[in-house]
């Protein structure tokens, strides 16, 4: 037995009604479910809760069927994104059963509204189409383009394109890689991979000789992530003095140590919501290690000579022109900071003069 269910917006000419405006006469949705035989009502409603709420008493009079009310909060009655997100989780809830016919009424509500019922009725659910008025009582709305037929083909087009070019090997750059010239099939995957991480706030470990341009790549990723407009922070770890280094990355207090005339930030809070660059990370002493690690588990660092910690919100970029598994493997380098809160991707050896990333995934 079939199962027709109406669905649609309340709109102001229904809430009149329901008023009894006799300018208004019944109203698109009164005047539909008195023309017309439904099962069931679906009907939305960003009006105030009371509004809406009468109008359901005043319609269950004239109505044997039954009615579902769905309280919506639009941030705007024509805003299309929450429309449509309103109307479909309703709709995909409903018992899946092949036996219903849905009927989608354009009258009520925003011409926003409108759109996305006749959008959804062409491309992603079999529907009927009505409209109703007081002057031309209800009819079947025939929609002048077929949506589904002349858009949706193109839209696979366009994908199908992509994958294509994907597929021998043709690489969209987005505007931050563009100052990286390469052609080798090596930089072209590591390129992929660098713009595929960038948007977001994991770790990325960058090996390669020295002078093949990992600073350069460290700086695409991050003007190409959301943190593009926070301090870009670039650290030479091997050039900072072993007296120094925990002063330099994680700040002192005036008076800390001798020399100690003012308090200053260290390079994690400097980069604090945006990125700070390791270079040669491989150089840090063991001892420092140990405090990096605690801070990427912790998001707070604690400057020398304070008794209180800070937050900090940093995104790590990391390179070295060493092979990080054989320091492991030696006892030069932690291997908990390598794999922080990350299954590592093993490094491998590839050409000389190339760059290799892993990703912190």
């Amino acid at each position: 037995m079939t199962c027709k269910i109406l669905l649609s917006w309340i709109g102001r000419t229904d809430i009149k009604a329901s008023e009894q405006s006799s300018d208004v006469g019944l109203g698109p949705i009164a005047q539909a479910i008195t023309q017309l035989k439904f099962d069931h009502i679906v009907l939305f409603s960003n009006y105030p809760k009371s509004e809406s709420e009468l109008f359901i008493a005043w319609l269950q009079t004239i109505t044997t069927s039954s009615i579902k009310h769905i309280s919506v909060k639009l941030s705007s009655p024509t805003h299309f994104g929450e429309i449509y997100t309103s109307v479909t989780q309703c709709i995909d809830n409903l018992p899946d059963n092949k036996n219903t016919e849905l009927t989608f009424h354009l009258s009520p509500g925003t011409p926003a509204m409108a759109a996305v019922w006749i959008i959804l009725a062409k491309t992603r659910y079999v529907a009927e189409l009505i409209e109703s008025s007081k002057e031309q009582g209800v009819k079947t709305v025939q929609v002048p383009f077929d949506l589904s037929a002349e858009y949706i083909p193109d839209l696979y087009k366009r994908s199908d394109e992509k994958i294509k070019r994907l597929g021998t090997g043709h690489i969209e750059t987005t505007p931050a890689f563009e100052s990286i010239v390469h052609n080798s099939d090596i930089m072209k995957r590591v390129i992929a991979k660098a713009q595929k991480v960038a948007p977001r706030s994991v770790p990325v470990l960058i090996e390669g000789d020295s002078g093949t341009g990992k600073e350069l790549l460290a700086r695409a990723i991050h003007n190409a992530s959301l943190r593009r407009d926070r301090p870009f922070v670039a650290v030479n770890c091997g050039a900072i003095s072993t007296e120094l280094i925990e002063s330099e990355f994680f700040g002192h207090e005036k008076s800390a140590f001798t020399g100690a005339i003012n308090t200053r930030k260290g390079y994690f809070e400097a980069a604090h919501e945006g990125t700070l660059f390791l270079d040669e990370i491989g150089e840090l002493p063991l001892a420092l290690q140990v405090k990096f690690l605690r801070v990427l588990q912790e998001g707070e660092v604690t400057k020398v000579g304070a008794s209180q910690s800070i937050k900090v919100d940093v995104r790590i970029i990391a390179a070295t022109h060493r092979n990080l598994i054989e320091d492991i493997e030696s006892g030069l380098f932690r291997e908990d900071l390598l794999a922080h809160k990350a299954n590592c991707v093993t490094p491998h050896k590839i050409l000389k003069n190339s760059i290799c990333m892993i990703l912190m995934l």
